[in-house]
């Protein structure tokens, strides 16, 4: 019989990988599935970094590359936060993962000892409390209700802080909420970080690039300059530039956490895939007016199903300032009955009537964090994201008392 080691029964499977993969055996069985779940951009990867992989395999690089990620990407990933952040990072301060998932799960991996705590703000990307139970630590959460726009407050960041706090996990714009902190809101977080010098800041920009209206993006290490020393400044290719399938994400801070993180991939999967890092080069060092062009076409959508969703009684989002997911309310619809008589209790209820009624696959709230929401992407066409929100109103319709 196998024996599963006690540490995987510490976490579950990531909630949205698990949707989008529901919604391909139903669709396999016939069912007309509609999924608004994907954390991916579905425009193309642009021509020019196809083409910069293409000309990678030509040349025949196609061999392994250093562990940490080749010379001319770490050059290219410096030069970006040099001229889009004013950090300056030199290559032995600068990580190339296989996705900026795995440069996180190295940090937690190298530096979280058993029962050490890691303060996650509410709502979360699902896979912060995992990671750092793997790692054998223990998630603090802290809730940043709607009232508060999902941001935290720096009271509640202080009053969650104890002596065997390691790592806050900051993600701005977020995932889910598409909450983004602006650089006075960081400056007072940081004020509270000076105070305990033992918390280190991971900072998850990975949306840097879809950001709305006025608001000007802002990391940590930017804001509150004294702090770089212990902030672990996380992004990649993946959203921005449509590069998900390629599975190449950077981190940024202090030489001995990076020396210690190359160790740690070093005996796990080695360097990142060669092509792909040849690729990520022209992403970041090439033209950027297919960003801003996707940008707008994200914030087209967006206004879009923001204002057919607050059209449906009992549903309620804000208007996002990043990101490509609304985060919506449906508490109102708690205490109604499907006709199937199920009483809708939690977002996970409101979910699955979706599924079964309507065949829209969409995200609960819970497996962020925040029970009383649900997530669509708008990540999708204009005539999907409104077929999405017809059927969520027909949805919502079938309720009874």
């Amino acid at each position: 019989m196998l024996h599963i080691a006690p540490r995987l029964h510490r976490i579950k499977p990531s909630p949205s990988s698990m949707a989008g993969q529901r919604a391909r055996e139903l669709r396999a069985l016939g069912r007309d599935i509609l999924s608004l779940t994907a954390g991916e951009p579905d425009f193309e990867t642009p021509e020019h970094i196809k083409e910069a992989a293409t000309r990678a395999m030509a040349a025949g690089q196609t061999r392994y590359t250093d562990v940490g990620g080749t010379p001319a990407l770490k050059e290219a990933i410096a030069a970006k936060l040099q001229n889009e952040n004013g950090l300056n990072y030199a290559p032995g301060e600068i990580i190339v993962g296989t996705g900026a998932k795995q440069v996180i799960f190295n940090a937690l991996m190298c530096t979280v000892a058993a029962g050490d705590e890691v303060i996650v703000p509410a709502p979360y990307w699902v896979s912060y409390p995992d990671i750092a139970l793997l790692a054998g630590g223990v998630p603090v959460f802290v809730d940043c209700p709607a009232a508060n726009r999902f941001k935290l407050q720096p009271a509640d960041l202080e009053r969650a802080i104890t002596g065997k706090t390691r790592w806050l996990m900051l993600n701005s714009p977020n995932n889910p909420s598409g909450a983004t902190y602006t650089r006075t809101e960081l400056q007072a977080l940081a004020e509270v970080l000076r105070r305990h010098p033992q918390v280190w800041i991971l900072t998850d920009d990975i949306y840097e690039h879809l950001i709305y209206g006025d608001v000007e993006f802002a990391t940590m290490a930017q804001a509150a300059p004294d702090l770089k020393d212990r902030t672990l400044t996380v992004n990649g290719v993946s959203k921005a530039y449509a590069m998900t399938g390629w599975r190449i994400g950077y981190g940024a801070g202090p030489s001995e956490l990076i020396k210690a993180m190359v160790k740690l991939q070093s005996q796990s999967t080695s360097g990142p895939n060669s092509i792909a890092q040849a690729a990520a080069i022209a992403a970041l060092a090439g033209p950027q007016d297919i960003v801003a062009a996707n940008r707008r076409e994200y914030q087209q959508r967006r206004d879009t199903v923001v204002a057919a969703l607050n059209a449906i009684d009992g549903i309620h989002c804000q208007v996002p300032e990043g990101a490509f997911y609304v985060f919506a309310s449906c508490s109102a619809l708690f205490g109604l009955c499907t006709p199937k008589g199920v009483e809708i209790g939690s977002s996970d209820d409101w979910i699955m009537h979706l599924l079964d009624a309507q065949d829209l696959a969409a995200l609960q709230g819970s497996a962020y964090g925040v029970p009383t929401h649900f997530r669509l992407s708008f990540a999708a066409s204009t005539e999907q994201l409104l077929e999405g929100c017809r059927r969520i109103a027909r949805a919502r319709n079938e309720l009874v008392v």
